[in-house]
């Protein structure tokens, strides 16, 4: 049961108590003093401990009301509560439904009521901004971005001093134009909901450049529509054929492949009407999913870092407020998700050797050993006795492989480096407790697909020369030149960085570039499905409670 909303409690039975005849400080101080009979979670328990001692150090004076009724910051902050929608939040989580009906109140109880709704709507929403509104690992065990619990002690106190409510409220909001651009995209797709979003492109042959079909000017119509062809580009609009697939119209098709994250062909095959015909209300979800996820990450990605969204396949080294370098990247398989977390790398390893992981051996290698033993020669392994500090080496030849089970293979393979070897030429480190990093691969006709999940959960880079001549463009010593002649000598060699580099691991199926373009990928791993069950199965409860 999400903490958060079960403040409801408290007011349901604020709401059924008898009128206490007194002043709205006396109901205010009786209604506090009374508390909850229900059991109290941790998060309800920690806002009526808040709101005990700030009113009682306040000689149970209203922040909100008075004796006459609600004051112009009560209904001020009426308003924001109501408009928590712009984040892609529930003003019903917040209570504003309720208390826009007490905001003409009179009667000292229902004043009352009302002050206590408002400063409790207040602490949700500044914590739901803050951190969002449930844990990253609820809504997924393979999350651990981390964004530290909101004091909401400090919420009502800072609440009480702010000169301009709705500026102290968004200072609690992700404090980064990323955020900000996507809250914006979010009113623009809910406007186009508003007029009626788009119908659906008809099936039928591949669309190409040159054709003239039918759907061609609905198609017209639909990149008009969403930025991607300008009226002044498009011909039809001065004279020229709507269906015919020119040249305009193909630019068109192209930035919204990319937009998409589609092979950038200029063809409106499967993949491409597909993305077409995501109704707006979906994609109006998607923005709202990844609000969320933008909540619980930290502001301050550093002045330099890494950065890999795992929907888009793609890894950027940053410098603020430059990208220094973008480029693909293979990610794990569906069934290997890589986990979204934040590290520093502080070494890289050029010419590394690969200690294959227990369950890749048992699974994939070991049938390959029975096939044929020499395998392991073939392709560079050397068989250890086991993975403790002084195994042995093992000749494969002496070992019956015939009777080795999956379950009790416990050998260490450990491939050189080398051509061949499954990490490339380069493996970048940044510690941590997934085992996961970045790497060259000899697989380099993988990215050139458009959904590039095939990995064991680690990273595989494009072009690994040009981020380690980046990542140690600040290591004295290390320019391209040299990294690129330990790569021809074939020796393994470790380079520690002169300054450690965060690198942030993200799942992002919705962000909008500087440039305002707004980008949709697939959920690869099923993640935007499990975040709207989490947010919706903590509105059941809510609800039913």
């Amino acid at each position: 049961m999400r903490a958060g909303f079960l403040w409801v409690i408290l007011i349901a039975f604020v709401v059924s108590a008898p009128a206490f005849a007194g002043t709205v400080t006396e109901e205010l101080a009786e209604r506090l003093g009374r508390g909850v009979e229900s059991p109290a979670t941790e998060e309800e328990a920690q806002s009526l401990a808040v709101l005990a001692p700030f009113y009682g150090a306040r000689a149970m004076v209203p922040l909100w009301v008075s004796e006459q009724g609600a004051s112009a910051r009560a209904r001020t902050l009426a308003r924001i509560l109501d408009s928590a929608d712009r984040d892609g939040l529930d003003p019903q989580d917040y209570g504003a439904q309720a208390i826009g009906a007490l905001l003409n109140a009179e009667r000292p109880e229902l004043l009352a009521q009302l002050e206590l709704r408002l400063s409790l709507g207040l602490m949700q929403l500044a914590s739901d901004l803050g951190r969002g509104r449930t844990s990253p690992h609820i809504a997924d065990p393979k999350l651990y971005p981390y964004r530290e619990a909101v004091d909401r002690g400090r919420v009502i106190r800072g609440a009480a001093e702010a000169d301009d409510l709705v500026a102290y409220l968004r200072s609690y909001q992700p404090q980064t134009p990323r955020y900000d651009r996507l809250k914006a995209a979010l009113a623009d797709y809910r406007v186009l909901a508003a007029r009626g979003g788009w119908a659906p492109i008809a099936g039928g042959p591949t669309l190409k450049p040159g054709m003239t079909d039918s759907r061609v000017a609905p198609l017209r119509a639909r990149l008009r529509l969403w930025g991607d062809l300008k009226e002044a580009d498009d011909r039809a609009l001065s004279g020229g054929e709507a269906n015919l697939y020119d040249e305009a119209l193909v630019e068109a098709v192209e930035r919204m492949q990319v937009r998409h994250g589609l092979d950038r062909d200029g063809v409106v095959g499967p993949a491409s009407l597909a993305a077409l015909n995501v109704p707006v209300e979906a994609r109006i979800e998607q923005l709202i999913l990844n609000l969320e996820r933008r909540r619980w990450m930290r502001d301050d990605l550093g002045q330099r870092y890494i950065f890999v969204n795992l929907a888009d396949f793609v890894l950027k080294l940053v410098d603020e407020p430059k990208t220094l370098l973008d480029m693909r990247v293979v990610v794990g398989k569906t069934y290997h998700m890589t986990p979204v977390f934040s590290a520093e790398m502080t070494y890289l390893e050029i010419n590394p050797f690969w200690n294959v992981p227990l369950s890749i051996a048992r699974k994939e290698i070991l049938p390959k050993i029975r096939q044929d033993v020499s395998y392991l020669a073939k392709n560079n392994f050397t068989l250890f006795s086991d993975w403790s500090g002084g195994a042995k080496v093992v000749d494969p030849a002496t070992i019956d492989w015939t009777l080795a089970k999956e379950k009790s293979f416990a050998f260490k393979l450990r491939q050189g480096s080398g051509d061949g070897n499954a990490l490339g030429r380069l493996k970048f480190m940044f510690p941590n407790r997934f085992s996961v990093y970045l790497h060259d691969t000899p697989a380099k006709s993988l990215f050139k697909k458009a959904s590039r999940d095939f990995s064991h959960g680690c990273i595989r880079v494009e072009n690994p020369v040009a981020l380690a001549a980046a990542v140690l463009a600040d290591t004295p010593g290390w320019p391209r030149e040299s990294i690129e002649q330990v790569i021809d000598l074939g020796k393994r060699q470790v380079v520690t960085l002169s300054k450690p580099l965060p690198v942030h691991i993200s799942y992002l199926t919705a962000f909008v570039n500087k440039d305002g373009s707004v980008h949709f990928r697939g959920d690869i791993y099923k993640r935007d499905e499990r975040l709207s069950e989490a947010l919706l199965g903590a509105r059941a409860r809510r609800i039913a409670n």
